[in-house]
């Protein structure tokens, strides 16, 4: 067996012997999500290295401790990418980390979550036990899917070693239209239209932009897909939004690029804080809910994306009920994504209450003791 396997399997194992908590840590660039974490540090970072690649099978396979732009740099030299755009927050960023994490970037809406990439997985439970579920294509399930189960489980469930993913050839066209003069409802009302029509649309962001007294309104939309598709729905998209008083302008690709790589990672105006005191908050919600009036959101709006299900805004702690009542009620669910302001045990709850309601939050527990019965990885990062 691999000596770096094998030093994380004793890890673990003396752990659950002694009664610790670890907190697994690859580049370490998602630490701000979610509760103050609790346990010892277990650094996966040695355990690296892409295992395989077949570029004409569409799947690769790599360690937990994989830096997450070798594996980026590795599928670009043959033409292949992460279709689902996976944010990075930092050069660390690790393989394993991003699976753990499960966020998905600009093209979630149209080409699917990280857990839809998923093909198997080989994991270290809270035992200690060295498990393997899937495998490298994709009818590969029987019974429980737990390769895609352990996609945004944030460490909570065990040590995700090694993972294999589906990759997608980089698109033939890409073109990025600017919208001006566009406001909230007019964007979604566009955007769920565009939805219901065989458009190359690939990922879209709508925000007013404050940087300027009195502000403007911006649409984005990127479309991606054979050369014909997109200048054709170029041109139809462009229409569409003039025939609603917006300025359109077609972006240069390489600017555009660099756009969406920022709104992705999060470097964009609209994510620097408006004052001190206020959080970031994420809402789920269906792509065809209308503009949701949210209490205590600052003054900044709301940055839109994946056509309408995910909405950012900047809010208090304080404002964590009336936040999670509006997406309820708009059939989604509120999430507490970064804040630098976590005090007492009401604004914890307010960190970790990321679930969406009570019967997710049972599940959650019984499937954490049924990999982790000694609770090594109860770090406290979902509440539990």
């Amino acid at each position: 067996m691999d000596t770096q396997r094998q030093h994380l399997i004793d890890a673990v194992r003396a752990a659950a012997a002694d009664g610790r908590r670890l907190r697994l840590r690859g580049g370490g660039t998602k630490d701000f999500w979610g509760a103050p974490l609790q346990g010892e540090a277990l650094d996966t970072r040695a355990y690296a290295g892409i295992v395989s690649y077949e570029p004409s099978e569409l799947v690769v396979t790599a360690r937990c401790g994989t830096p997450l732009a070798e594996l980026d740099a590795a599928l670009a030299e043959k033409g292949q990418t992460l279709a689902f755009e996976p944010p990075h927050f930092g050069p660390g960023a690790t393989v394993g980390g991003m699976v753990a994490a499960g966020l998905s970037g600009p093209a979630r809406a149209s080409v699917g979550a990280l857990r839809d990439f998923v093909l198997g997985v080989r994991l270290i439970n809270g035992q200690g036990q060295d498990l393997t579920f899937g495998g490298q294509v994709m009818k590969n399930v029987a019974g429980y899917d737990v390769s895609r189960l352990l996609a945004a489980s944030w460490g909570t469930l065990g040590l995700i070693t090694e993972v294999s993913l589906k990759v997608l050839p980089v698109a033939p066209a890409e073109a990025t239209l600017m919208c001006a003069g566009i406001g909230q409802k007019s964007a979604l009302d566009l955007l769920h239209r565009w939805g219901g029509l065989p458009l190359p649309l690939n990922a879209s962001a709508w925000v007013h932009d404050r940087s300027a007294e009195p502000g403007e309104d911006y649409l984005f939309v990127r479309l991606r897909g054979a050369v014909a598709a997109v200048e054709a729905a170029a041109t139809r998209m462009g229409d569409d939004a003039r025939a609603l008083g917006a300025r359109v302008l077609r972006m240069d690709p390489h600017e555009a690029a660099q756009d969406w790589r920022a709104s992705g990672e999060q470097t964009l105006p609209f994510f620097e804080p408006p004052a001190e005191d206020l959080c970031l908050w994420r809402l789920s919600v269906p792509q065809t809910a209308a503009v949701i009036d949210l209490p205590g959101a600052s003054a900044g709006g709301q940055y839109i994306e994946w056509q309408g299900a995910q909405r950012w805004l900047w809010a208090p702690i304080g404002a964590a009920a009336g936040l999670r009542q509006a997406a309820q009620a708009a059939g989604g669910h509120a999430t507490l994504f970064r804040s630098s302001q976590l005090g007492g045990n009401q604004d914890r709850q307010a960190a970790t209450g990321s679930l969406p309601g009570a019967v997710q939050q049972r599940i959650a527990r019984e499937l954490q003791k049924q990999f982790d019965p000694q609770g090594v990885f109860a770090t406290g990062r979902l509440g539990f």
